[in-house]
């Protein structure tokens, strides 16, 4: 498609001490932040940060992001994995998120939604609706706020 992507394999609780620079170095304008959670407790007080196994360390990351931007005009954010505290990555800066339904994910989701954004044009807006119809388990999976489109179209006279 034509997209530039860095993958870096950074295990949850050291995301949020090395977010910042690669911010830095990369200037991104979609952030993927996920890996692995779980609920440590299934379907017991959802509003527990200490019943997920790694929400608290994407949560963490999140905000370190936003510190380096604090809009989603300038960074678009993804966060969270399989049965990740939803309302806590939303609160703290995501614009997309995993999982309002405390359910497990599909691996290619947040690349769904990073695609999603990438080659939407820059003046329309993606809703949560929209990337929900193009995962299988719909907002169960993913949801969010929404953000503007990534893509810039040149002109060349």
């Amino acid at each position: 498609m034509g997209l530039d992507a860095i993958v870096k394999n950074i295990p949850e609780n050291k995301q949020a001490i090395v977010v910042r620079q690669l911010l830095e170095k990369y200037k991104p304008d979609v952030l993927v932040i996920t890996g692995h959670d779980a609920m440590l407790k299934k379907g017991i007080n959802y509003s527990n940060i200490y019943n997920y196994r790694n929400s608290k360390n994407f949560i963490n990351t999140v905000k370190e992001a936003r510190k380096w931007a604090k809009s989603s005009n300038r960074l678009v954010i993804f966060a969270g994995a399989c049965q990740s505290f939803f309302e806590a990555l939303i609160e703290a800066g995501a614009d997309f998120a995993s999982s309002p339904g405390r359910i497990l994910i599909d691996f290619v989701d947040p690349l769904i939604v990073a695609e999603k954004i990438a080659v939407t044009d820059r003046t329309k807006f993606v809703s949560s609706y929209e990337i929900a119809r193009e995962i299988k388990e719909g907002e169960e999976g993913i949801s969010g706020i929404g953000a503007m489109g990534k893509k810039t179209r040149v002109t060349i006279m």
